[in-house]
């Protein structure tokens, strides 16, 4: 069984610079494999709450670490146009010396774009942009210029110089499970799919319906990376459990988090064992949110309890 790369999800609501950045470069210090980040105008329905840019962001942990990929779980492609995505995207892979991963989705919060003034549309509406943004990135990727026309977006000869570092391109991550729309991108430009908390109790059906898709277009599903998104509770001992479940409860009862579906509550021996059945399933990347938002202890057991049994 080949280990899974493990990351750790840190939505950035209510963090400064320095709670980011020192647990950033603790991942990176236990040998945790990627860090992510959300990408909101501010926190989904905490409007007044700090929430720092995601971008930026990334950019900062980027030049501030040394090993650590840094990704987003995942961009909103409505926020920026796809000739400035790609430059933004070859710069960072310059920056981070080939760590950037690159997250992308259709965008999930109207009231962000209403507040901003910024275009929505339907899904099918925001898919479709977001298929010609994906069209568009793989061209600056592999011919480092971009000549393209589609329905959303018209872009005459132009340059992405320098290239990106890795080869042959930064991974493009694509989250979402519909069937109607968002495989069918997957299949066609993602180097890793992305399955959301809200999702992961149709894990074998969704699985089925992506393996489908690729065979109707010629191409081998074995090529993606499938990736989850879950949330764990990890205690350090069966004493500690009953807390830490309570806590994780309380922050992500709610059904889109999908917290019982994932079944990573429990001491090191029993996260292991179920990260051992997703890695069966053929999920070579784990991206977990922690029960207490990356603490120092959960990470150090993380690193020490879990990931060298993998």
């Amino acid at each position: 069984m080949t280990r899974p790369e493990i990351g750790v999800y840190l939505p950035q609501m209510g963090f400064s610079f320095d709670d980011v950045l020192h647990r950033t470069r603790r991942c990176e210090e236990l040998g945790i494999d990627s860090l992510w980040l959300y990408d909101h105008l501010y926190g989904p329905g905490m409007p007044e709450y700090p929430s720092m840019e995601a971008w930026t962001l990334a950019t900062a942990l980027l030049a501030r670490t040394d090993r650590i990929r840094v990704g987003h779980m995942v961009l909103c492609n409505q926020f920026r146009h796809p000739v400035t995505l790609a430059k933004m995207a070859t710069t960072l892979d310059q920056i981070s010396g080939g760590r950037l991963t690159l997250g992308l989705g259709s965008g999930s919060i109207e009231d962000e774009h209403r507040r901003a003034g910024l275009q929505w549309g339907t899904f099918a509406q925001r898919s479709a942009r977001l298929g010609e943004t994906l069209q568009i990135l793989h061209q600056a990727f592999t011919e480092e210029r971009i000549d393209f026309t589609g329905e959303h977006f018209t872009v005459s000869d132009m340059p992405i110089k320098p290239g990106a570092v890795q080869h042959p391109r930064p991974p493009i991550v694509v989250g979402g499970v519909g069937e109607k729309f968002t495989l069918p991108l997957v299949a066609r430009y993602a180097d890793v799919w992305n399955v959301p908390t809200y999702a992961l109790g149709e894990l074998e059906h969704k699985l089925s319906a992506l393996r489908s898709i690729c065979e109707d277009i010629g191409r081998d599903p074995d090529s993606i990376v499938l990736s989850i998104e879950a949330v764990m509770a990890l205690a350090p001992d069966d004493d500690a459990l009953p807390g830490i479940r309570s806590l994780a409860e309380k922050r992500f009862g709610m059904a889109a988090f999908g917290l019982h579906e994932a079944g990573l509550i429990g001491t090191g021996p029993a996260i292991v064992d179920r990260l051992g059945e997703l890695v069966e399933m053929g999920f070579g990347q784990i991206v977990l949110f922690t029960h207490d938002r990356c603490s120092d202890q959960t990470l150090g057991l993380l690193a020490s309890e879990v990931i060298p049994h993998l």
